[in-house]
């Protein structure tokens, strides 16, 4: 995978292997940073909770930062009709979200995931049933069907 760099002078693009850096391998500047910080982790968590309880603003963002995870989503708890096997069902399904974001029980980004994934099973039932119809006309369209 040979090409031109520069006028008429050749250069290989990535390693030998045409891949690039092999998967798991660090750059030389990481592995001095990790040498260099070997054995001293302790003490420098130590300072950073230092200067957080002494109001360094940037040394508490970091230590909360490090305490408390990122938000994940929550499981949401919501009561839907059980029948989802029908686009009424569907629709039912969809006429419980509104009331819950209205009462506060869900977020509105929630009642949009939520709306997305009723939607999807929509499409699926408007598509079995598509084919279903489908199939059911072109066996009556058979010659002896």
């Amino acid at each position: 995978m040979d090409t031109l760099r520069g006028p008429g002078k050749p250069f290989r693009l990535g390693n030998r292997h045409g891949k690039g850096r092999p998967a798991g391998s660090r750059n030389k500047a990481t592995i001095a940073l990790q040498e260099l910080l070997d054995g001293e982790g302790a003490a420098i968590t130590r300072k950073a909770i230092e200067l957080a309880k002494a109001g360094n603003e940037r040394a508490l963002r970091l230590c909360l930062e490090r305490l408390i995870p990122p938000c994940r989503e929550r499981p949401v708890r919501l009561t839907l009709p059980l029948d989802i096997t029908s686009a009424v069902g569907v629709a039912g399904a969809l006429a419980a979200i509104l009331p819950a974001v209205a009462q506060g029980d869900i977020t509105t980004a929630e009642a949009v995931r939520l709306a997305n994934v009723l939607e999807v099973r929509r499409k699926t039932i408007e598509t079995e049933e598509f084919e279903r119809r489908l199939t059911e006309i072109e066996n009556r369209a058979k010659p002896g069907g």
